[in-house]
């Protein structure tokens, strides 16, 4: 049976919030101080007095955790955090630290008072993960040197230093490692304003030119995510260099965007294809995840932690004890007819989910 071409996308997505080869640049444009970030206000405020407590007790930061949806600044605020402490960073991700012997060699290089940064903590092993316990509680490692009969452990004190940790699934993190973080910090998508700073800010370092109304029509496609913004900005550059006289304004911005197949709620081709699946198979849902994943020609992973999430965050989608179901908004979105069953339910203020 021939593959449904019609709903299958192109698994490379502009608007994927996780890092991608072509993000190289992206170092360059992270902003080093507090003054410099933008957006996420109230941690900010709340780190300002966490570090000059810090520093006037003289004390390494406590350790931190950092969580909320890739692409928002997890990695930024862990540099800037030693920034203002003036210590150094060690950066790491939790697939690479293999076995309790990677951990101890990235501890013992520590200095009094550094940061060990783990990107995706969530995902250390649980052997790592009882070595770290001690490590972040006495500021000591316990190895045990062979096996059977002869082996014994040691004991190997560690200078005080700051764990911070970053993921994006701070669900999955077990309860004993979650404790031992004494500040937890949740960041949240950014507001179109609030992007529209981060890419005037961004393109003044890469000599980029952009009006205020180019960097906003950027900012209200760019899914609440500072990686994508940046993203789409150096990819609309291209469009303003060959198309027009260099500047990016609001047209430019506009006439790349749709050449790109991103609208301006910023949803892609998949989104749309999401969307337009259950609508037009499956009468608007419910379907299952796993229906969708095979229709689309997608892993039901990506559509799970990639697609709805954003799809559910503008009331799109909806997903009910039989699946997922879509909105009228999904409906008025796609320009396709709202059925008669929303008119109905408008009487209970609610969808029905059967």
């Amino acid at each position: 049976m021939a593959q449904n071409t019609e709903y299958t996308v192109d698994p490379t997505r502009l608007v994927a919030p996780e890092t991608t080869p072509a993000d190289f640049e992206e170092n360059n444009l992270r902003p080093k101080t507090l003054e410099d970030y933008v957006g996420q206000d109230k941690i900010k405020a709340n780190l300002r007095i966490y570090l000059r407590a810090a520093q006037q007790r003289g004390e390494p930061m406590d350790h931190i955790l950092l969580y909320g949806p890739p692409g928002l600044g997890k990695t930024t605020l862990a540099g800037i955090v030693a920034q203002e402490m003036g210590v150094q960073i060690r950066i790491t991700s939790g697939p690479a630290i293999e076995k309790p012997g990677d951990l101890a060699a990235l501890l013992t290089n520590l200095q009094e008072g550094d940061i060990l940064f783990i990107d995706e903590i969530h995902r250390l092993s649980r052997q790592v993960e009882e070595v770290l316990y001690p490590a972040l509680e006495d500021y000591a490692l316990d190895i045990m040197i062979g096996k059977g009969p002869s082996a014994q452990s040691i004991r190997i004190n560690l200078p005080r230093f700051t764990l911070i940790g970053a993921t994006t699934r701070a669900g999955q993190l077990t309860g004993p490692l979650r404790d031992r973080f004494g500040i937890l910090l949740k960041l949240e998508p950014y507001s179109p304003q609030e992007l529209a700073r981060i890419i005037t800010r961004s393109a003044g370092i890469l000599g980029i030119a952009v009006t205020p109304e180019g960097a906003l029509e950027l900012a209200r496609c760019s899914r609440g995510t500072p990686r994508i913004a940046n993203r789409l900005l150096k990819r609309v550059r291209d469009f303003a260099t060959v198309q027009g006289d260099g500047t990016i304004d609001g047209d430019i911005a506009a006439a790349a965007r749709r050449q790109m197949d991103i609208d301006a709620m910023g949803l892609d081709e998949l989104d749309r294809s999401l969307l337009r699946a259950v609508i037009e198979l499956y009468g608007g849902g419910p379907v299952g995840l796993d229906t969708l994943a095979a229709v689309l020609g997608e892993e039901s992973v990506t559509l799970e932690d990639v697609c709805e999430p954003y799809l559910m965050q503008m009331g799109f989608l909806t997903r009910t004890p039989r699946g997922r179901c879509v909105t009228r908004l999904a409906y008025e979105h796609l320009h396709m007819p709202v059925p008669r069953r929303f008119d109905e339910d408008a009487d209970d203020g609610q969808q029905s989910l059967y």
